[in-house]
């Protein structure tokens, strides 16, 4: 089971923004490269906390981590569960360090530099889901375009920054000599540059084309929520690693069914005399029809709870109810003979309205409804 962030940082959830900070920069420090070389251990605690991190310092990813868990990200989200490189560390979250290590950067393990990995451009693309796939959970092939490196293209050592990815400047200030790293303007920071490539690429050696991608989509996701692909985006130039396919979640309308979080609602219409003899009724649920008793009786605006029917919670505890809303139908013309029914009914005792203690207010029921 995945460790929780908050417990990775050692910090409450209530934890403000600036007590995760320095919780996230106390373990980085602690477990960086530079002072752990070759130890596979304090490489995953430092990777594992800067996951941590990228989540809780972002307040949208936050909240979703708060209301769904590690499910928010299931496919994706954040490093996509642990799939980050020390390079998307330290590009994100090097300012945290301050003048430690040499402000920000690392050497690499074991020492003699390294070369930063350059990732390509992530891509967005928006998936429209029925109800039942939102309950049942569900596999999509998607088509999508994407830059990938044309064959027959080849590259070649940067002579800018000599396959470094870096150019390094000395200035004289008042305080003395200060050397300072910045990104090879030549290459883009990935060591390589273009020695051939076929005419049909551009002028970093990419070329579009369409791929079916295969993204399982768990039950229980909401409107809204963006699951990552690692790696289905846009290729990077040379050497450098493929950006990710964000894959945003579109719920469609049912025709009889309305969701509210994890519980479904269903309106009912039953005539007079259904409600007065009693009958059963077919009804529409994520997994199919199934039949329902509806007792003599029944009083419109009856709340029939069916559980376990409704949709699953995307962090595994347990599924909604479907909510079925009776609602009696009164006829809004009769004929003669059914008039004079109801006429001589004015004054009958059993069509005296003889609310009993188990019938609820409306007030009550919106009270169940969200109990």
């Amino acid at each position: 089971m995945k460790e929780d962030y908050y417990d990775i940082l050692g910090v409450s959830k209530g934890a403000s923004d600036a007590e995760i900070k320095k919780a996230y920069r106390k373990m980085a420090l602690k477990y960086h490269p530079d002072k752990n070389p070759d130890d596979k251990e304090a490489e995953e605690n430092f990777k594992k906390a800067a996951e941590a991190y990228e989540v809780l310092s972002n307040p949208d990813k936050k909240a979703r981590y708060d209301q769904f868990g590690h499910q928010a990200f299931e496919g994706g989200g954040g490093f996509g569960g642990g799939g980050m490189n020390m390079d998307d560390i330290f590009s994100q979250f090097g300012d945290i360090f301050g003048g430690a290590f040499g402000g920000g950067g690392f050497s690499g393990f074991g020492g003699g530099g390294r070369q930063r990995v350059v990732k390509g451009s992530n891509l967005r693309i928006r998936v429209k889901l029925s109800l039942e796939e939102v309950a049942n959970g569900v596999e999509k092939k998607i088509k999508v375009k994407r830059k990938k490196q044309a064959p027959g293209t080849t590259y070649k050592t940067c002579t800018t920054c000599n396959g470094s990815g870096q150019v390094t400047r000395v200035t004289n200030t008042i305080l003395g000599r200060m050397q300072t790293a910045t990104t090879c303007q030549t290459c883009g920071g990935a060591g390589q540059i273009i020695d051939k490539k076929p005419s049909d690429a551009d002028a970093q050696g990419l070329k579009v084309s369409e791929e079916t991608v295969s993204v399982k989509i768990p039950a229980g996701v909401v409107d809204g929520m963006q699951l990552k692909v690692t790696g289905k985006g846009n290729d990077a130039p040379g050497n450098g690693i493929a950006g990710d396919l964000l894959v945003v979640i579109s719920e469609e309308d049912h025709p009889t069914l309305k969701r509210e979080g994890d519980n479904l609602h269903y309106d009912m219409y039953v005539s007079l005399p259904d409600a007065v003899l009693g009958t059963s009724k077919e009804i529409d649920t994520v997994t199919g029809k199934v039949r329902i008793k509806i007792e003599a009786g029944v009083q419109s605006g009856k709340i029939l709870r069916l559980r376990g029917k409704g949709i699953p919670n995307i962090n595994g505890y347990g599924k909604g109810d479907l909510l079925v809303h009776v609602n009696v139908w009164t006829p809004k013309t009769l004929n003669k003979q059914q008039k004079e029914f109801f006429e001589n009914m004015r004054d009958d005792e059993h069509f005296e309205p003889k609310p009993e203690s188990s019938d609820k207010s409306f007030f009550e029921k919106v009270k169940d409804m969200f109990s």
